[in-house]
């Protein structure tokens, strides 16, 4: 009998990495288009798509070794390898779009003349490629792939952005056109590097994961009778995603059995993994 969920993680890297494979090769033919139709717009996309290439590429790779088991080196697993993937593409993602800018803003003060129509024709392919990843992934069960999913559409809507404006350069004479939207595009993506360098940093300082309240959490557990009190409370995540708990719980009642305990103990975390997505829970039961 297949294993639904071995089938399903297979499909999803297959999906991952076909998506990987197209991304990396349009970004290839995307610098060598951008320096021979002389356009930043499409050059300024092509580092953006470089950001997603090295994006999906760690996810492809995340999706392959994410069901290894914790070693006595990675104790916790190897979750928190996508936050490293994550910050590593952020780095790069920054230096490209900065070195966009400065070479935007001498052309938008001397505009030179792009091909337009050259420009065109990327973008046709842009939206072509970009688009089939998406559709590939369009149907896809997990996370990860929900994520490039949207990611990647946003590159769809930026190629969209370059075919009207290739083509308003066709009809008239505005070179300026075409520094701006590369502007626009690195601002854009600095947008999501900072935004996602936010999350990322929270998690390397071990802050208390979004939308998860430790005062709501000690309430719950606080709800069981057999508990008299609770302390020592802490919460943090591995990748934005895998979250850990440690809490020491006083019990209410010192002649409970060793059964009881641990059957209270299976009951409590089962209560907060359902209403905290707690995936990796660890109580100490102490009598006071």
């Amino acid at each position: 009998m297949v294993n639904n969920h071995s089938h399903s993680h297979h499909h999803s890297t297959k999906n991952i990495g076909v998506a990987f494979f197209l991304n990396l090769f349009f970004t290839i033919i995307e610098f060598i288009g951008g320096y021979y139709t002389n356009s930043l717009a499409i050059t300024s996309d092509a580092v953006h798509d470089l950001g997603d290439s090295l994006s999906l590429g760690m996810a492809w790779y995340f999706q392959k070794i994410s069901t290894k088991k914790p070693t006595k080196k990675f104790s916790y697993g190897y979750q928190r390898f996508s936050l490293l993937g994550a910050i590593i593409n952020t780095i790069i993602l920054l230096i490209g779009s900065v070195f966009i800018i400065t070479e935007a803003i001498p052309r938008i003060l001397h505009p030179e003349t792009a091909d337009a129509k050259g420009m065109m024709w990327f973008a046709f392919l842009g939206i072509i490629v970009n688009g089939a990843a998406v559709f590939k992934l369009k149907k896809g069960v997990s996370l990860n792939e929900k994520v490039v999913m949207l990611h990647l559409l946003e590159d769809v809507l930026g190629w969209c952005a370059v075919l009207i404006a290739s083509i308003i350069m066709q009809f008239y004479n505005v070179p300026i056109l075409d520094p701006i939207l590369s502007v626009l595009i690195a601002l854009f993506v600095l947008y999501n590097v900072f935004k996602n360098g936010k999350k990322s940093i929270r998690i390397i300082l071990q802050a208390t994961p979004l939308g998860i309240s430790v005062d709501k959490i000690q309430n719950k557990i606080l709800k069981n009778k057999e508990i008299k009190s609770v302390y020592d409370c802490h919460i943090w995540s591995m990748d934005g995603e895998y979250n850990v708990f440690t809490a020491h719980l006083v019990l209410a009642d010192k002649t409970l059995s060793l059964k009881t305990t641990e059957a209270l103990k299976a009951k409590i975390k089962k209560d907060l993994q359902a209403d905290f997505n707690l995936k990796h829970i660890t109580l100490e039961l102490e009598i006071k």
